[in-house]
This record gives structure tokens, sequence and C-alpha cells, in this order.
């Protein structure tokens, strides 16, 4: 008989394709869900659910920002014996000053992980702050490559953590039985101001790369310039608040709880995505 598979949903993002290739790595059989994956899976169809949790064994659960919908799909993993489940979450969702929620996003998170701990599944949660690879392929990408980092964020800093090791994590906890009911905070061994990660990513590209503090209001108005809405903006302005604020300086240890080694460093985050073509001239 096939061995029951593993279902990874948001599979092509920043920490389901890694998950995704770690569990294979390994010889284990993946169902790799997205909307544009190979196994078809989309939040807001749920005519998709069923297909993507039948014979499962186990789920990472990547949820869909500002909804409530993993406390149905996880009732629906359960009808269908899926044992283990393991879910991304987000670091601060127990400090009600982390950062603004102008998009309601907490009310959902805080639901999903309730939503977990009471399915009486297996469950482990995953709390990663912001990824290192927020710079190569993520939310700061296209300003690194054109050389010009303009963020509302002073002097901030914050302790990046690489999003291979979110998936080592996250397989882990797929795999093995001593995470159960855990709950992983997750982020690199020391903070890193974007000052210093900017400098960190030049020295590894051989490119000069310059991060350029901006007021609120000064970026604000440069991306409705760029044509985004004003409330978008804010919304974005929002988003780098911690950073700004230094609320995801602090280190976590739940890489070395879950793995039994130390995080990975930003520099070796920066030199590994350069030596892999990860910021292209």
């Amino acid at each position: 008989m096939a061995e029951q598979p593993i279902l990874v949903t948001g599979s092509t993002g920043k920490s389901g394709r890694r998950v995704v290739d770690q569990l294979r790595a390994k010889g284990l059989p993946v169902r790799a869900a997205a909307r544009g994956g190979e196994h078809p899976f989309d939040w807001n169809d749920r005519a998709t659910w069923d297909s993507a949790l039948e014979g499962a064994s186990a789920v990472y659960l990547v949820q869909l920002d500002g909804t409530k919908l993993v406390r149905p799909f996880v009732e629906r993993a359960v009808a269908h014996g899926v044992r283990r489940v393991v879910l991304a979450s987000g670091r601060g969702i127990d400090n009600p000053n982390y950062a603004k929620d102008s998009t309601g996003m907490l009310d959902g998170l805080v639901d999903s992980e309730a939503a977990v701990r009471e399915s009486g599944l297996e469950w482990t949660i995953s709390r990663p702050g912001w990824f290192a690879q927020n710079f190569s392929e993520g939310f700061f990408a296209d300003s690194i490559r054109a050389g010009e980092l303009r963020l509302p964020a002073g002097d901030g800093a914050a302790s990046f953590v690489d999003a291979e090791d979110i998936a080592a994590v996250v397989v882990a906890a797929l795999t093995e039985d001593r995470h159960s009911g855990q709950i992983y905070e997750l982020s690199g061994p020391r903070a890193v101001a974007l000052t210093e990660a900017v400098a960190t990513i030049s020295e590894a590209t051989g490119r000069e790369i310059r991060y350029v503090p901006l007021s609120v209001e000064a970026y604000i108005a440069e991306l409705v310039q760029l044509g985004l809405p004003p409330a978008d903006a804010e919304a974005f302005a929002d988003v780098i608040e911690p950073l700004r604020k230094g609320t995801d300086e602090y280190v976590s240890d739940g890489v070395q709880r879950a793995l039994g080694r130390p995080p990975r460093t930003f520099a070796e985050f920066a030199k590994a995505t350069a030596a892999a073509g990860g910021w292209p001239s």
C-alpha cells in the first residue's frame, strides 16, 4: 500500500516551497497544494479541500491572511483522518503592541491557533518573525536589486530568520513525534539593523546598495505617487512599524529547541543567496 502523503498548503510560497523540497529530500511523499501548484488548492474554493486532504497523514497549513478558514479546514482534516497538523502563524501574536492591525489579520491568526489546539490532532505552531528572504524574493527584493531600499524604518532592526530554518522546523514537526503541543517562535541568532542588512548584501553581491530611511508620510506619498491607493500605502507603512519600533528585535529559541542547533545568521543567508544567483544584476 502506498505511503500516506504529507499535504503542504501554500506550496509555492517562501516557506511552503522549502518544506516540499526538504520533505522530498528525505524521500517522503508530498502533496504540494496551491492555486498554481502541482495539486490545485484554493482557500476560497472549498470544493478543492477534500481532494487535497484525502489520504493525507499530516498537513502544513499556510493560512490565508485576514480570514478564519483554518477552523473549518481543520474540522475537514479531522474527518479525513489526518493525524498531525503544523500551522504557520505569526510572531508577536501575544503582544497587542506589536504592530497596527489595520488589515484585521490578528483575529484570523488567533482563531487559527485556537482551532488547531482544540482539534484533537497532534499539533505544532510555527511563529516566524521577519523572513530574511524578504530581501531576496519578497517585500524588499525589487528595491535591493535596484540598489536602494527606501523605508520608514529609521534605525530599527529585526532578528531576521532564514526561511530554510523555518522549513526545517516545520519538517521536523511534521515527521517527528516530540514536537506535538509545541509553539516555536522562530528568529535568527541576533537582531540586524537595516543598514547592516543592506551592507551585508552589498558585500555578498559586490554591488553598492543603500538604505534610505524615510518618514512615514514621505513613504506613503511615494507609494501613492507610484499608483497605490492611499489606504494600501498606509497599510504597507503599518507593516514596517515593528521594524521602526524595534518590536521584532528580540531573539527566540524556537530553532534551537526544535532542531538542536542555532539558526543561520543573516550573513550566511546573504552569502548563500548571492552564490545561488538570488540577486541578479
